[in-house]
């Protein structure tokens, strides 16, 4: 049995419970029971306690959207199908599994020290994706690149996602999920989109893609399919699965949203993605009340450029507000839980985390409160704003302590199951030879990155 204890414990239960000097009791990987550090260590005399003073515990993040890679600050200025044509598929074309694998070590680590307990990563050659989200620690639900069409042979294929559910599917002691994945509807063939609801079925496992990002998104899906995009969705029977999840849903109208609701369908909001690549706003606060489970996603480091959570709680919140020309949208509260019970009820781990309750993982982190960000911490009356200075104060890099399933992976800050400088030279050695892999696949076709960009 172990305590965790802090000046502030915010349960993100139903009651949104905030206790001072509170504190955790684990055993094992499963918390037994939440209360006040008086009490816990009164009833438990001989368990191991461990306080983090000017500290505030909570629960984990969740990141229901994100790609592992290292392209950041290379794939500017574009809109997101110019951007995927010109920077990205010519990527996925040279890719490496050893690339593929650094990159998820590198994003990982940075999920874990801003304070992200569980990722949804969808991304290339994921043996080498669960190999270091069982190292590190990770809680991700691993989702693959999947293409199933002629002009797209370059990404992974239902047959790869297959073989990676059968190696790696409910691995490291639960904490690692595979899930089938497909890059775009798009991307694949009818009889392709047929498999994936067997195998989703057969292997009792979630389906994630992206959906309704751009304008041009819902258009050429209007010329193809003559319906919007989720209702080709709900067409071709992609609801029909365990648990579904859909990335972004920018253009998602009222119809779609209600085809959501029906069917318990999650939304990834990705807030940064979508202003960076002038996707638009989504409408989530429609979403949220309609019920819908909307979760935080950063996207990928190319489209976000970091993977701070926090920081996309703060703009998911500021983008609301300014798009509805409402200054209470998306207030505190909402966006305390799409980063944390939203989100993991959006991946359909809603019994498992997402809050700091008995009989749930022990997946938390601990917030310094000692800093000018946190600055007055106001914790009862009128004017509590410990809510309003998470979402839009706090930095992930104000994360001293990350734990998962019980086992601490970040402690004061520092990374505990590798060593960081590493995983960065790592990257920092791979990253030129696909640079330069890519820039080769793009001079043989008479063609470069700097020629296709966009002068706008």
């Amino acid at each position: 049995m172990k305590i965790i204890s802090a000046d502030y414990v915010l349960t993100m239960n139903a009651q949104l419970d905030c206790i001072e000097q509170g504190a955790v009791l684990i055993d094992g990987q499963i918390i037994q029971q939440v209360g006040t550090r008086e009490i816990l260590q009164a009833q438990y005399p001989e368990a191991i306690v461990e306080h983090y003073e000017n500290g505030l515990l909570m629960p984990g993040l969740v990141n229901t959207h994100c790609h592992s890679g290292f392209l950041r600050g290379t794939a500017e200025g574009l809109p997101v199908w110019d951007w995927l044509q010109q920077y990205i598929d010519p990527m996925h074309r040279v890719l490496l599994p050893e690339d593929a694998k650094i990159a998820s070590y590198l994003c990982y680590a940075e999920a874990l020290l801003s304070g992200t307990t569980t990722i949804v990563d969808m991304w290339r050659f994921m043996d080498g994706s669960a190999e270091a989200a069982k190292e590190l620690g990770i809680r991700a639900v691993l989702v693959p690149y999947v293409a199933e069409h002629p002009d797209h042979d370059y990404f992974e294929t239902l047959h790869s996602n297959e073989a990676l559910l059968n190696r790696w599917h409910q691995s490291a002691h639960g904490r690692i999920d595979v899930w089938v994945g497909l890059e775009h509807l798009f991307y694949a063939q009818e009889p392709a989109l047929h498999r994936i609801q067997k195998l989703c079925q057969d292997y009792k496992t979630g389906f994630h893609t992206h959906s309704n990002e751009s304008q041009f998104d819902v258009q050429e899906n209007l010329k193809r399919y003559g319906v919007r995009p989720i209702q080709t969705l709900e067409q071709l029977g992609l609801f029909d699965v365990p648990q579904c999840l859909l990335a972004h849903c920018v253009w998602a109208n009222a119809t779609e949203i209600d085809i959501l609701k029906n069917y318990c369908v999650g939304v990834a909001h990705n807030p940064i993605s979508n202003m960076k690549l002038a996707s638009g706003a989504a409408p989530i606060t429609q979403m949220l009340a309609s019920g819908l489970a909307v979760g935080l996603g950063t996207d990928g480091e190319k489209e976000n450029n970091n993977l701070d959570l926090f920081e996309e709680m703060k703009t998911a919140s500021l983008l609301a507000k300014f798009s509805n020309l409402n200054a209470a949208s998306l207030d505190a509260w909402s966006v305390c839980k799409m980063g944390t019970s939203l989100g993991a009820q959006a991946i359909g781990m809603q019994d498992k985390i997402g809050s700091l309750e008995t009989g749930k993982q022990a997946d938390m982190i601990v917030v310094n409160t000692a800093t000018p960000r946190m600055t007055p911490l106001i914790t009862d009356g009128k004017l509590f704003n410990l809510h309003h200075n998470l979402v839009h104060a706090v930095q992930g890099q104000d994360i001293v302590m990350t734990m998962v399933a019980g086992k601490i992976l970040v402690q004061n800050g520092q990374l505990v199951n590798a060593d960081l400088q590493k995983l960065i030279d790592d990257v920092n050695v791979v990253a030129p030879k696909l640079f330069k892999r890519r820039d080769l696949w793009l001079a043989q076709r008479g063609t470069s990155v700097n020629e296709l960009q966009r002068v706008e």
